[in-house]
């Protein structure tokens, strides 16, 4: 952990750094006295507005109170019609290139508003004070900004790191119990990319141990930051943070536009895409079947099974073909030959995705 004295020595340059709790809102302070923005605007949804606006507030100490513009909650949101209100608001409000955004809430909230501080007026600084544990752990580490285009996810982007990133667990007090369980998938995620070590952690977390829980919060956070400092274009090893997403993602965007299915949260699709993709590495890479029934056994201790038909499974397969790691039209998957030890750029074949949600359906 970096302590102030360091930071003040690389004078805020560095940035997209993650701070935590007392220490994170002491650096805010510094950095909004060293760029001196000429405007502050707080991006927020409606249920950010109401539980966490108040306590950024009082926390943030700002001599003249910010704009707070609001966007609605929801992934179905995540679009450039969003966008375009926000960019509109801005100029309206006489933002200027001297002007910053805090985009305060979960991962719609910190993805579009990277995006639009990173495109509005070539780019504005901005930092990220993510409210849900989803964010915390994935979304706003790593300068990942975009919205989706229609319901293929993330299609639209760019990458930009905020100024920083406050990590203040207080936060997650506002957030209902699906939305915590959510953001463990992108933790489960981490633990089986990463090491057996982190795995053991994880998989049983008591998420009423605040200490330990808050620990592996942290820790999760530092495998990311680990990996996206090594690779920070996704050229090759970031791609292992898509662990469970190819398929997963594409699970999100059918439940998102079936008339018949009710939406799901990102990490409930995620935690599906994850027990698939085990499933085919046993299948391709001969990940050990044992440790598959623990990680399928592990991920239905925090997340009910779905019910897919043959025609969602289709429909799913389709959408996949929008996945942004695809190359020459190949779908491409990362898969595992053991916990911590994951292969790229794999190719899966129709039938074998099939005999994954045969599996999942089975179990």
């Amino acid at each position: 952990m970096r302590t102030i004295n360091k930071f003040m020595e690389k004078e805020g340059k560095e940035k997209g750094l993650v701070y935590k709790n007392e220490m994170a809102w002491e650096i805010f302070s510094k950095i909004i006295l060293k760029s001196k923005p000429s405007k502050i605007f707080i991006l927020v949804d409606e249920n950010t507005e109401n539980h966490c606006l108040p306590y950024l507030l009082k926390k943030a100490g700002f001599e003249t109170i910010p704009e707070t513009i609001i966007i609605p909650e929801g992934e179905a949101h995540k679009n450039i019609a969003t966008c375009l209100n926000v960019w509109e608001t801005l100029s309206d409000k006489g933002a200027d290139r001297n002007s910053m955004i805090i985009n305060l809430g979960g991962g719609v909230v910190t993805d579009l508003g990277g995006f639009v501080a990173s495109t509005f007026m070539r780019g504005i600084s901005f930092i990220n004070i993510p409210t849900s544990l989803l964010a915390m752990v994935d979304a706003s580490v790593g300068g990942k900004n975009g919205v989706d285009l229609g319901h293929k996810k993330n299609q639209i982007g760019v990458i930009a790191l905020p100024e920083m990133v406050i990590l203040d667990t207080e936060f997650l007090k506002t957030l209902p119990k699906e939305h915590i369980v959510s953001g463990i998938a992108e933790m489960l995620k981490h633990g089986l990319i990463h090491s057996k070590a982190y795995w053991e952690r994880i998989k049983n977390v008591d998420v009423s141990d605040n200490s330990a829980f808050n620990n592996l919060i942290w820790d999760s956070i530092e495998i990311k930051k680990e990996i996206v400092t090594k690779d920070p274009l996704e050229k090759n090893l970031r791609k292992t943070l898509n662990y469970g997403h190819t398929l997963g993602h594409a699970i999100e965007s059918h439940f998102l536009e079936a008339s018949n299915k009710n939406p799901l949260l990102h990490g409930e699709a995620v935690a599906v895409g994850l027990i698939l993709a085990t499933y085919i590495s046993t299948e391709i890479l001969s990940f050990p079947k044992e440790t598959l029934e623990e990680v399928t056994h592990s991920i239905f201790n925090y997340f009910p099974k779905q019910s897919f038909t043959q025609n969602d499974i289709a429909a799913i397969i389709n959408l996949m073909a929008f996945d942004k790691k695809n190359r020459n039209g190949k779908v491409l998957f990362v898969l595992l030959e053991d916990i911590g030890r994951h292969k790229c750029n794999c190719e899966v074949n129709n039938e074998l995705i099939y005999k994954a949600f045969e599996y999942y359906k089975n179990f």
